[in-house]
């Protein structure tokens, strides 16, 4: 018995071609890196991204250190000879970096009764952060509190600071930091601030600010940032705490 062969049609075996073609180049593509999202538009529920950390406070001076996007800024009047000063540095730095929503900003206000250390140490600072940024400029504060004897004593006879650049030794023979710490002085002056450390908390999305008195822990300044937030602007005068109190601030 003969058996009759199905032979296809050309238009058939072109379409089944076809298919073939559009199966292989649908696989191709779905193995191809999906194009990145536009900003704005919409994603399904199961899209998260991890968040993008934002960049330090760079610029200076003004000095200021944590994110650039903070909502809240704590500009601290500091002299580098005040012994509270130092014992509150390392607290302050600490929390900042506990609470990503607020940065830190430095201001210099070198007491009469500590000169003429005191504005040598912040020329000091200052000039370092000049050649080498927010950086080199925070480092130099900590090297500065860690070596300086305090009490307008200032640093040891002899002692340097290392590793000092030529574009800081430039600016250290100039007037620019002097130029720099009087305006910073007298800015303090004006705005009723006499005393080290002051701190003015700043609410960048109100524009309000509260001025707080002495080295304030970290319970009652996460307080102050809540009463800033919520409109209050009235001076508040907070106690200053003695230095070795300083270590239960890191709240």
């Amino acid at each position: 018995m003969r058996i009759t062969r199905f032979v296809p049609s050309r238009s058939v075996a072109l379409v089944a071609v076809l298919l073939v073609v559009a199966l292989i180049a649908t696989v191709w593509l779905g193995m191809q890196p999906q194009a990145p999202i536009a900003e704005g538009a919409s994603t399904p529920a199961e899209f998260n991204p991890a968040p993008t950390a934002a960049p330090d406070a760079t610029a200076g001076p003004p000095w200021r250190y944590g994110r650039a996007d903070a909502r809240f800024t704590v500009v601290e009047y500091a002299d580098l000879e005040c012994p509270f000063c130092r014992a509150y540095f390392a607290v302050l730095k600490q929390w900042i970096d506990a609470h990503p929503e607020v940065n830190w900003q430095w201001h210099h206000l070198p007491l009469t009764t500590h000169e003429p250390a005191a504005t040598a140490n912040a020329r000091l600072v200052e000039c370092v952060g000049e050649a080498g940024g927010a950086a080199a400029f925070w480092q130099a504060v900590e090297w500065v509190y860690t070596h300086t004897r305090g009490d307008g004593q200032g640093l040891p006879e002899g002692l340097g600071y290392p590793g000092i650049t030529p574009a800081a030794q430039q600016c250290l023979d100039s007037d620019r930091p002097d130029t720099l710490i009087r305006a910073q002085s007298a800015s303090a002056a004006q705005e009723g601030v006499k005393v080290t450390p002051t701190l003015r908390l700043q609410d960048r999305q109100s524009g309000k600010t509260l001025l707080l008195h002495g080295p304030v822990e970290g319970d009652a300044l996460l307080s102050a940032i809540d009463l800033l937030a919520a409109g209050g602007t009235a001076e508040t005068a907070s106690k200053e705490m003695p230095a070795e109190s300083l270590g239960d601030m890191s709240r």
